[in-house]
C-alpha cells in the first residue's frame, strides 16, 4: 500500500459555498472541501507511466464552517487496496486542528490512454 499526502489551501471567496452554487453562505462549500480531499488522495498514490486514477465513491461529513482565511489541510491516507482499488480514511483540519470534514475516498487506477479511449464523443 501507499501511504499518505496532505495538502493546503487557504480560503478564498471562490472556496465559499456562495461561489460555486453550493449554498448561499460565505463559508467553505462542500464541494471545495471534497475536491481538496481527492487532491490529497491522488497525491497519496504512486502510480506508473501512463496510469491515472478515478473516483467512484465518496462518503463525507462536513463537520464544521470555515471563513474566508482559514487555512485547511486535507489529508488522505491509503487504508485498503484490492487490486486497482484502493480506498482512503480522507480528513481536513483548519489551522487551529479542528475537524473540518471526514471520509472516506475509493479510487479505481486505471490506464490513462485507455479510459479516454473509452469517453463518449460529444456530437
Amino acid at each position: 500500500m501507499t501511504g499518505t499526502a496532505s495538502v493546503t489551501h487557504t480560503v478564498g471567496p471562490e472556496h465559499t459555498a456562495r461561489a460555486v452554487g453550493s449554498g448561499d453562505l460565505e463559508v467553505l462549500g462542500t464541494p471545495v472541501v471534497l475536491a481538496w480531499l481527492e487532491e490529497a488522495t491522488c497525491a497519496a498514490l504512486d502510480l506508473a507511466e501512463g496510469q491515472s486514477s478515478v473516483g467512484t465513491r465518496v462518503e463525507l461529513q462536513h463537520l464544521t464552517a470555515s471563513a474566508v482565511g482559514a487555512t485547511v489541510t486535507a489529508t488522505a491516507t491509503v487504508t485498503h487496496r484490492d487490486g486497482r482499488m484502493v480506498i482512503f480514511e480522507v480528513s481536513a483540519r483548519d489551522q487551529n486542528d479542528v475537524l473540518v470534514a471526514s471520509g472516506q475516498v475509493r479510487r479505481v487506477v486505471v490506464d490513462r490512454q485507455r479510459f479516454l479511449s473509452r469517453v463518449p464523443a460529444v456530437d
